[in-house]
């Protein structure tokens, strides 16, 4: 394939491909045409027996930190690659680690054509329940692997305490609203009418 449809089956910019290609950090054979096109041996649909195909999953909580989000799919991916593991995909998410409405995320779990998750730390995955993703995934046939068990990230922690405090804050406002509202609602319904 062409190193521009390279980059956009990884998620990357061509521009990040062809410095990748220049520095020879890409995995797969490559050649250039005598016309200047890189060619990559890369085929995502061919599976050669015995290989274990693998779903990429990479996500960083902010748009700030988008830059991020493209190396650690390279990372994962070369990782990828040294262990044989054939990519099914490479999905990049920007969202919470709180935040349980990640649809990327939804739509790559949803998907049975993988045998292992792969993840780069465990809070990119979740920052919560994990081990019980990890225990439904095993029961679909699913190894979650994630490539570094190290702790990840202080200032996004602190990210996420705040955004839990903001999202508790909110409900309790909420409830209280709530109760007041039905209260107003009981109150009309025992008034009499006239």
């Amino acid at each position: 394939m062409k190193l521009s449809d390279y980059a956009k089956t990884l998620g990357i910019s061509y521009l990040t491909a062809w410095r990748h290609y220049k520095a020879g950090k890409i995995p797969y054979p490559t050649s250039q045409l005598p016309t200047g096109t890189v060619i990559v041996d890369y085929d995502p649909k061919k599976i050669p027996g015995g290989l274990v195909r693998v779903a990429i999953y990479a996500r960083v909580s902010s748009a700030e930190n988008k830059d991020n989000l493209d190396r650690q799919a390279i990372r994962l991916t070369q990782y990828a690659v040294a262990k044989g593991f054939q990519i099914a995909y490479i999905v990049k998410e920007v969202g919470s680690g709180l935040n349980d409405n990640r649809k990327k995320l939804e739509k790559l779990l949803l998907k049975d054509d993988y045998e292992i998750l792969l993840v780069e730390h465990k809070d990119r995955l979740g920052r919560f329940g994990t081990h019980y993703m990890d225990i439904l995934l095993k029961r679909l046939g699913v190894n979650l692997e994630i490539v570094n068990l190290a702790d990840n990230g202080r200032d996004e922690l602190m990210q996420d305490l705040v955004a839990i405090i903001t999202s508790f804050a909110a409900r309790l406002y909420g409830q209280r609203r709530a109760k007041r509202k039905t209260e107003k609602i009981v109150e009309a319904l025992n008034s009499p009418t006239d």
